[in-house]
């Protein structure tokens, strides 16, 4: 019927029509976006381990060089010696955690040692609310915040254990 829409009318002008331009151009986004899709899936899983890697170690070494961190609250709820002593072996353990997440085939030794630190943020929480939140549950204080990043991190790096077939190398 004449003026009604078929594929066959869509190259001619008319409001609705996308030109040629705007073809071409989206062509080339598509193009892009796999590009970009293709270097992430390469990539990304290699760069994610490797930043996880060197923020444990990063942080891990504040602890032994003197430098106050929420650790120390997780030395106050684990019980197995001073807190001094504690906060220095929790920053050791983190950077062993970070080397291991630097060296691909410790990488699960990295996810075994998160796992056994995963019980004393968790103790943190319940045994210090008063230090660890402002208003339970919804307003952390700086040292809340500083275990759910580390509650975070270690879903991070569950994802990265469960990546390591994927990793591309």
């Amino acid at each position: 019927m004449p003026g009604e829409w078929s594929p066959s009318l869509s190259c001619h002008a008319g409001p609705f029509v996308m030109p040629e331009r705007s073809s071409t151009l989206r062509r080339r986004l598509i193009s892009l976006d796999s590009r970009v899709i293709h270097w992430l899936d390469r990539y990304g899983h290699r760069l994610h381990r490797v930043s996880l890697g060197v923020l444990f170690i990063w942080l891990g070494l504040l602890k032994p060089m003197g430098h106050t961190t929420a650790t120390s609250l997780l030395a106050q709820t684990v019980y197995w010696g001073s807190p001094d002593t504690m906060v220095l072996i929790l920053g050791w353990w983190e950077v062993a955690i970070g080397l291991s997440m630097l060296y691909r085939p410790l990488v699960r030794l990295a996810l075994f040692l998160l796992l056994l630190r995963i019980p004393g943020t968790i103790l943190a929480f319940l045994l210090l609310p008063d230090v660890t939140f402002v208003s339970f549950p919804f307003v952390p204080t700086p040292e809340g915040q500083y275990l759910i990043k580390d509650v975070v991190l270690f879903f991070a790096a569950m994802a990265i254990g469960g990546s390591m077939r994927h990793e591309h190398g």
